[in-house]
């Protein structure tokens, strides 16, 4: 699977951005999808995850009830619509695959097979 990241910029603290991810190479419905980010000086973390399906996603607790993860499988792209955004979520954003069989969001990072090149999020204060 080859993902590409898109959207990332420079928004103000309290604003909105909306990331996509693009996958081409495999069937995209066969995997779960994720979003992890890294801070400068930080290690990567996750974000948000979504099963295969769609029916089911995972967030970190300091972005639930700002971020939302949702994937069109017809389109073969998965989108991070990311509001009331604040200083502490600039980092570079990737977007990861994981072969799944369960209709699950995929957790743990380690079984994220194929990665994105990641693009930049950057939120002023």
């Amino acid at each position: 699977v080859q993902l590409q990241a898109s959207g990332g910029g420079l928004v103000q603290a309290g604003g909105s951005l909306r990331l996509s991810c693009s996958a081409s190479g495999h069937t995209f419905s066969r995997y779960a999808l994720g979003w992890f980010r890294q801070a400068p000086g930080k290690e990567r973390e996750l974000v948000a995850t979504i099963s295969w399906s769609g029916g089911s996603t995972y967030y970190t607790n300091s972005v639930k009830g700002r971020f939302t993860i949702s994937r069109a499988n017809a389109d073969n792209t998965i989108y991070l619509q990311m509001n009331s955004l604040t200083p502490e979520d600039t980092a570079v954003y990737y977007c990861a695959a994981a072969r799944s069989v369960l209709a699950i969001a995929v957790a743990e990072e380690w079984k994220y097979e194929y990665w994105g090149q990641g693009t930049l999020v950057t939120v002023s204060s």
